[in-house]
This record gives structure tokens, C-alpha cells and sequence, in this order.
């Protein structure tokens, strides 16, 4: 029985390359496929209760401006349309990852 992830990729070359980190990365997110649907609830209920608040604590506490709310909430539609659109796992893990660095970042331009 073979393994998801092997030690020697051939390219389409012939060559073999040996893996990398990014290789073994993308065989782990490709092995959640069948977990796709999880992977898109998670995703709306993580940024809706970690990152849809994060723009009004940010304007009321911090004076942060106005746009922070449309790029928030922005990123939080593009998760519906990326989950519910028919997008591979890869991109709904992918978007999941952007999103939260954009809001962490966010967090840490107005927080510090």
C-alpha cells in the first residue's frame, strides 16, 4: 500500500525531485478534500465569530477608519462565494488562511 505523501516525485519530465515542505503541505490539504464541506462551515464560523467583530472594536476602541469594515466583511462574502462556488480545497483552505492573516494584521496595525 503506497502513502499519500511519497518520498520521490517524478516530474513530468521523468526527473525525480525530492519533496519539500510545500509538496508535503499540498498532500495534506488534497487528503481533506472529501472533508470539504467541514472545512467551508468551519471557515464561516471561525471568521464570523473571531473576525466580524474585529472592525467594530476597532473603530470604537482604537479610531481605527471606516475601511477596515469592508475589508472584513469583504473577506467574509469571499469565503461564501469561494465555499459555495465549487472552488477546490486548496482554495477554501487557502482563502481561510489569507483572510485571517488580512484581519490579524489589521488587528496588529491598530492595536499597536
Amino acid at each position: 500500500m503506497e502513502t499519500a505523501i511519497n518520498t520521490n516525485i517524478t516530474h513530468y519530465t521523468g526527473q525525480a525531485i525530492k519533496n519539500n515542505t510545500w509538496i508535503k503541505l499540498l498532500a495534506v490539504v488534497d487528503n481533506q478534500a472529501g472533508n470539504k464541506t467541514a472545512w467551508f462551515l468551519f471557515t464561516l464560523v471561525f471568521q464570523g465569530v473571531i473576525f466580524l467583530p474585529v472592525p467594530a472594536v476597532l473603530m470604537y476602541y482604537y479610531h481605527a477608519p471606516i475601511f477596515v469594515l469592508p475589508i472584513t466583511f469583504g473577506l467574509y462574502l469571499g469565503s461564501i462565494i469561494v465555499g459555495m462556488g465549487g472552488s477546490g480545497i486548496r482554495i477554501v483552505i487557502g482563502w481561510l488562511l489569507i483572510s485571517m492573516l488580512i484581519n490579524s494584521g489589521m488587528m496588529v496595525l491598530y492595536i499597536l
